[in-house]
Order: structure tokens, then sequence, then C-alpha cells
């Protein structure tokens, strides 16, 4: 019997059992579609990491109460801190001096901008911001100067120069001095629907007793982020009245740290993927075995009439192995040609690349492969070792 024959055999056993193959596929297929869609969507992400996660300007880092990242909820441990008053940031970018552009800012979101009988939908940041927010955001001004609304024109000037107008939010009138570059979305949150005004005049409003103002450093260059960075630091433990001892009550939010978090969050996400992935291929196996034991029982008569033709041992041991390994290869490329198109959809809503991970492809369908041999070989040396006498007698 040829090689060919062998696999041509394989295949027909399969067909022959269409439902108790697509459900063992079907188990495969879960465990390597839930790690591939992770890594898929996770790629995605880091190929635009730079464009995506560079919310801040060039050379700039931010002075929050709050880390970039909190999973502690408002009543969590940094909601202890004091707020950033407004006096002690104008004290700091006064200390700072001329070491660095120094932007202040505090916001209040789901707000509605409106001008005559058009308004927009309550999604506006109103951000109360000096004459460095534009540049150490990364915004640039598209119109009239500097301090103006996000995306505002779009819903309320469709046809006409806003520069100039009045429009009101929060029942507060502002005259429109310039408009803000449209800059896209991030992760799918737009980062055009805002609204800047004087720091002074927000704090007026809303108050600023309850405020904690965020403070956004822009170095000169590059080279000397590092040394603004220490710098900084320095000076806000100075006009937070820090002790030596103290630590920090407050957080520095930069690039590298947006970047640093995400890889974290991207390593928890994979090995819980991992986990479950490990899981189900694991019960998968044991499937495959299952059903690969059943159909050596089924077939035990058709094994013996196929030794007594003159079968050798290694092709019954074939053909039972290739069946195995068959079974989880489809249920593997199944498992990962739903995980790429299920990741590519996640990442089109957040508004990233698209990719095709071939590495995580081809090691996917390596542990198939390696699930198929270390799942099958059993039955099917089961199966190569009947005596073909007594597997004639099989009823």
């Amino acid at each position: 019997m040829s090689w060919l024959e062998t696999l041509r055999l394989a295949f027909a056993a399969l067909k022959s059992n269409k439902l108790r193959s697509a459900l063992t596929m079907l188990g495969i297929a879960v465990g390597v579609f839930s790690v591939i869609g992770v890594m898929t969507v996770i790629s995605g992400l880091r190929s635009n990491i730079e464009s995506g996660l560079n919310v801040l300007g060039s050379n700039s880092f931010v002075f929050s109460k709050y880390p970039n990242l909190n999973f502690s909820g408002p009543r969590g441990e940094f909601a202890n801190r004091p707020n950033i008053t407004y006096a002690e940031a104008s004290r700091f970018k006064a200390l700072l001096g001329d070491e660095a552009d120094t932007g202040l800012a505090v916001r209040r979101r789901g707000r509605r901008a409106s001008y005559l009988d058009r308004q927009t939908n309550p999604n506006i940041l109103l951000y109360g911001a000096d004459e460095n927010f534009a540049t150490g955001r990364n915004y640039e001004v598209g119109g009239g100067r500097n301090l103006g609304s996000g995306d505002v024109e779009q819903r309320l000037f469709p046809n006409e120069e806003p520069l100039g107008h009045i429009i009101r939010v929060d029942g507060q009138s502002f005259t429109i001095i310039g408009i803000l570059a449209p800059k896209g979305s991030s992760f799918g949150e737009g980062q055009d629907n805002l609204v800047l005004i004087p720091i002074t005049r927000w704090l007026q409003i809303y108050g600023g007793n309850i405020r904690s103002v965020g403070i956004n450093v822009q170095a000169r260059s590059q080279a000397e982020l590092a040394a603004t960075q220490d710098r900084a630091i320095g000076i806000m433990r100075l006009v937070r009245g820090l002790e030596p001892e103290d630590v920090n009550n407050f957080e520095m939010v930069s690039n590298d740290s947006l970047i640093e978090a995400f890889n974290k969050i991207a390593g928890v996400v994979a090995v819980g993927a991992f986990v479950i992935s490990a899981i189900a291929l694991l019960a998968s196996g044991v499937g495959v075995m299952n059903i690969m034991l059943v159909s050596v029982t089924e077939r035990t008569k058709e094994i013996g009439i196929r030794k007594s033709i003159g079968a050798k041992k290694q092709h019954i041991l074939a053909q039972f192995l290739i069946e195995a390994v068959a079974l989880s290869l489809l249920g593997g490329l199944t498992g990962v040609l739903a995980g790429i198109i299920g990741g590519n959809l996640v990442a089109h809503y957040l508004k990233t690349a698209m990719v095709f991970p071939w590495g995580w492809a081809t090691a996917g369908m390596g542990v198939c492969s390696v699930i198929g041999v270390g799942f099958g070989l059993y039955p099917a040396w089961k199966a190569a070792s009947l005596d073909p006498i007594e597997a004639l007698r099989y009823e």
C-alpha cells in the first residue's frame, strides 16, 4: 500500500463521520481562536503604538493626581492624594521657567456646545487651559490663534467661518478666537471633540477647590528630556511640600509610560488567552484520543481484513495517525482564520492597523500538529497492534 493511498483512506474515514469530526475540530478551533484573535489585536495595536499612543507632544510629559491607568476606581488609593491646585501648578510653572514649555489644564466631560439653533452631541471635552496646552498635547492651530474649539465647527458651523462667533457651553458664552487642526482618534476615542477656554475662566465657572490641575511639560529637545524630567520632579516635590523621605503624591505620565502600561496590559491579556487556549486544547486533545479510540473499535474488522491481505503495521499506524493530525490541523486552520478575522475586526473598530500574524499562525498550526501526534499516537498504535485473526472475529 502506497503512502498516498494511506492518506486517501485517512481522509475518507474522516469524511464518513462528518458530525463527529466537525465537533472535534470545533473544540480545537476554539482553543486556537482565543490565542490568535487576542494576538492579532495586540499585534495591530503594537504596529500603531508610536502614532496611537503618542497623545502627548514630542519630548513631553504630564504631572497629574492619578496614574495614566487606574483600576482602583474613584475611591481607590489615589483618590486620597491631595489635588494639584492651580496655585501649586502656577508656582511650578514659574519655578521651571524657561527650561521647558509648561501648560496647565483642567477638564469636564460630556459637555454640549450650541450656536443659534444648532448644537453638538453631549460628548464635548471642555478644557480650561493656557497657551501651551495645544503644542504640549500634540495639537496644531488650524486657524485663528491658540485657545479655540476642537471639532465644534463641523456641527455648529457647517457652511461658515466660525472665528468671531459666540457659542454657548454649559450655559456660558464664549467667543471663538481660533480652531485646532483635526487630530483624528486614538483607539476609537476622538481627540477633536473638545473646546479650550482660558484656565482662569474655567476655574471661575466650575471652582478650583475640588479640581486637580494637569501640568504638561515639554522639554526643549529629546536630549534634554531626562534632565528636564528630573528637574521637574524635584520642583513638583518642592511645590507639594514633600520631605526627602516622602513618596511622590503625584504621577508623571509620558509617552514611554503609556507604552509601558500598554505592554503590561497586553502581557496580562496574552497570558490569560494562553491559559484559556491551553485548557481548551487539552480538552480537545482528549477528545481527539477518545474519537480515535472509538474509530479503532468500530473498524476492528476492517483492520483485520487489511492485515490479512498484506497491509503492514506501519501503514495502519500511519493511517490512524494521519486521521488524528488531520483533525487537529483542520480545527487549527479554522481557529487561525476565525482568530485573524475576529482580531482584525476589533482592530478596525479601534482604528488600528489590520495585520496577519504569520508567526502566531505558524505556531498555532505547529501546536495542533503536536496535539494530533501526541493524542493520536496511542489509538494508532492500538490499531496497528491488533492481531489480524482476532480482528476478523470481532463483531
